[in-house]
C-alpha cells in the first residue's frame, strides 16, 4: 500500500500555519489533461496538492510546470492498487478516456474504474476526506432522451467494444453512492461531458483533437459515419470551475451532476468551423461508422445551475482558437525534434 502523509497546515518554505481553508489535495490521474488543470488551478488558491498517476495515459510534461512549487508532490502509483495518502479533499480523475486509450486494453480500463473507485474510497473512509468522482456522459450511453437529465438511466451496451469504460464507470457511481449509504463517506460525482482545451494529446483520438491536428497539416479531416451525430463541447477552464465549484457546495450536494455545454452541433459542423478556424486546405471526408457511437449528446445542466451556480462562460470559437493555438505549437516543436 502505497503511503504519503503530507505536512498539512503549514507553508513548507516558512513553517508558517496556512489557514484552514486550504488544504491537502489529492488528484488521481494528475497528470492527464483534465487532473493537470485540476491541480494547476488548486495551487493558484493556495493549497498543497498531490498528484497521483501511472503516467499511463497522462504526461508529465502536463505538470513540469508546477514541480517547482513546493506545494506540489507526485506519487507515481497506479490507482488499481491500495494507497493511504492522507489528504482532506480527493479529485479520482483516473482512467482512461478518450476510446483508442480505453479500448487498447478493455479489461486494465474496467479495472482502473471499479478497484480505482474502491481504493480511492477505502482512503477516503480512512481520513474523512471528501472524494470527488470524474464520471462521464457516456453513462448515458446511446441516448433515447435528449437533454440527457441526471435522472435518466442511460441506453448503453454492456457487452460492446465501449463497454469497458461505460460500464466501469456506471459501476464506479454505483461504488460511490454506497459507500455513501453504508459508510457516510462524503462523495460527489459528476459526469463530463465532452471537453476540449490545451494538454490534450496529438495521439488521444478525440474529435477535437483530430480534427485540429488534421487541419493544420492541411490532411483530410476524418469523420466516423455521415457526421450528423452530435456532441457538445465544453472548454477546460469552464468544466474545471464546475467540479471547484461541485467540491466546495455542502455535503448534501452529492450529485450525479451534468457538468457541460448544453450547446448542441453536429460533428460534421465541427469539422467545418475548425477548418475554417485554421484556413487550413483540409478535405471532409467520410470513413466508417464505430460501433456503439452515441447519435446525440447534450447535458441537461439545470442542475449545476441551480445548485452550483455555474454554466459555461467561454464561447465555442473563443475555446477552439485557444486549442488551436496550443496544437500549433505542439506540432511546430514535434516537428522541429523529428527534423533535428
Amino acid at each position: 500500500m502505497r503511503s504519503f502523509v503530507p505536512n498539512e497546515g503549514y507553508s513548507e518554505a516558512s513553517g508558517v500555519p496556512v489557514p484552514q481553508a486550504l488544504r491537502t489535495v489529492l488528484v488521481n490521474g494528475g497528470g492527464g489533461f483534465l487532473g493537470s488543470h485540476i491541480c494547476e488551478r488548486l495551487l493558484q488558491r493556495g493549497h498543497r496538492v498531490i498528484c497521483l498517476d501511472n503516467f499511463s495515459t497522462g504526461r508529465r510534461a502536463n505538470v513540469d510546470h508546477l514541480a517547482s512549487n513546493t506545494r506540489f508532490h507526485i506519487v507515481e502509483h497506479d490507482v488499481r492498487q491500495p494507497f493511504d495518502i492522507d489528504a482532506s479533499l480527493i479529485f479520482n480523475f483516473a482512467s482512461p478516456a478518450s476510446p483508442p486509450d480505453y479500448q487498447r486494453d478493455p479489461v486494465g480500463t474496467l479495472l482502473t474504474n471499479v478497484l480505482g473507485a474502491v481504493n480511492t474510497l477505502d482512503c477516503a473512509r480512512k481520513t474523512g476526506a471528501i472524494v470527488v468522482q470524474s464520471s462521464t456522459s457516456e453513462v448515458y450511453g446511446d441516448p433515447i432522451h435528449s437533454p440527457q437529465h441526471e435522472s435518466y438511466c442511460g441506453n448503453v451496451n454492456q457487452i460492446g467494444p465501449r463497454g469497458c469504460y461505460d460500464e466501469g464507470k456506471r459501476s464506479a457511481e454505483t461504488l460511490f453512492f454506497d459507500y455513501h449509504r453504508t459508510y457516510g463517506v462524503d462523495i460527489k460525482v459528476g459526469r463530463i461531458f465532452n471537453t476540449y482545451g490545451p494538454r490534450m494529446r496529438l495521439d488521444d483520438g478525440r474529435v477535437v483533437s483530430n480534427f485540429i491536428v488534421q487541419a493544420l497539416r492541411n490532411a483530410d479531416l476524418t469523420i466516423y459515419g455521415d457526421g450528423q451525430q452530435t456532441r457538445s463541447f465544453c472548454y477546460v477552464d469552464d468544466l474545471i470551475e464546475g467540479f471547484l465549484r461541485f467540491s466546495a457546495a455542502g455535503n448534501a450536494c452529492n450529485g450525479p451532476i451534468n457538468l457541460g455545454n448544453p450547446a448542441e452541433m453536429t460533428v460534421r459542423r465541427l469539422a467545418e468551423i475548425i477548418r475554417d478556424l485554421t484556413n487550413s486546405r483540409s478535405r471532409i471526408v467520410h470513413l466508417p461508422a464505430v460501433t456503439d457511437d452515441p447519435r446525440q449528446r447534450r447535458p441537461d445542466i439545470s442542475r449545476a445551475m441551480a445548485e452550483l451556480d455555474w454554466q459555461p462562460r467561454i464561447g465555442l470559437e473563443t475555446g477552439l482558437a485557444r486549442t488551436v493555438d496550443y496544437f500549433d505549437g505542439l506540432l511546430a516543436g514535434t516537428e522541429k525534434a523529428e527534423v533535428v
